[in-house]
């Protein structure tokens, strides 16, 4: 499966907003939109000042939903269109099916500081859902899930140590974490209100309806 192996803060600074792509750096003043808040490249500064068209400013939403989740295009194109097939706003159904995403979870659990991180933790076959390994990032969990650590993995110096902070971590109402378990139960969907709410799903509707 392709994913993007370049510095992600060229990323951030390339769609001028932060995608969280860093974990904690990105609320340091270390974060490269801090520090230079304007596209990369030689003439970054130049295209800032330039008026973008229409199609551009669909097309930045659309890149920056797929960037802050680390999907590709051709799946985030077949998320796209399971979205327009389920009853509601497509765009709210698309960000659903986004935060659905087991790397997401993983992510919104404390379990992982980037959803980058969230990646490597499944894909290196850390976590099991429904008493099951699973190493597929992008799958899609439903009401009644129980996502656990392995219990082998449990013994690295990782899970030991994130044990303890995860008694203050704050998770989406959708979630129930149990710290001491490092397991977690899938309650119910997301609501438009527990998606990521600096993107803008209309934007990219419009994008792939043009």
């Amino acid at each position: 499966m392709g994913h993007y192996v370049g510095p992600v803060c060229k990323l951030c600074r390339r769609e001028g907003m932060k995608l969280m792509l860093k974990g904690e750096r990105c609320f340091t003043s270390k974060c490269a939109l801090e520090r230079r808040n304007y596209p990369p490249g030689q003439h970054g500064a130049m295209r800032q000042r330039r008026r973008i068209s229409d199609y551009g400013v669909r097309l930045r939403a659309k890149q920056q939903a797929r960037r802050m989740y680390g999907v590709m295009e051709r799946p985030f194109r077949r998320l796209f269109r399971e979205a327009e097939r389920l009853p509601g706003a497509t765009g709210e159904n698309l960000l659903r099916l986004l935060e659905r995403r087991l790397d997401n979870v993983i992510y919104r659990l404390g379990l992982a500081k980037s959803r980058a991180q969230a990646r490597q933790l499944v894909r290196h076959g850390h976590i099991v859902v429904k008493d099951r390994k699973t190493n597929i990032p992008s799958f899609l969990v439903r009401p009644g899930d129980v996502i656990k650590v392995r219990p082998e993995s449990r013994k690295r110096t990782y899970f030991k140590d994130l044990a303890d902070e995860l008694d203050t971590q704050a998770v989406p109402g959708w979630l129930a974490l149990n710290a001491e378990e490092l397991s977690a139960e899938i309650l119910r969907d997301p609501n438009a209100e527990e998606c990521e709410q600096n993107l803008q799903p209309q934007m990219i509707v419009e994008f792939y309806s043009r």
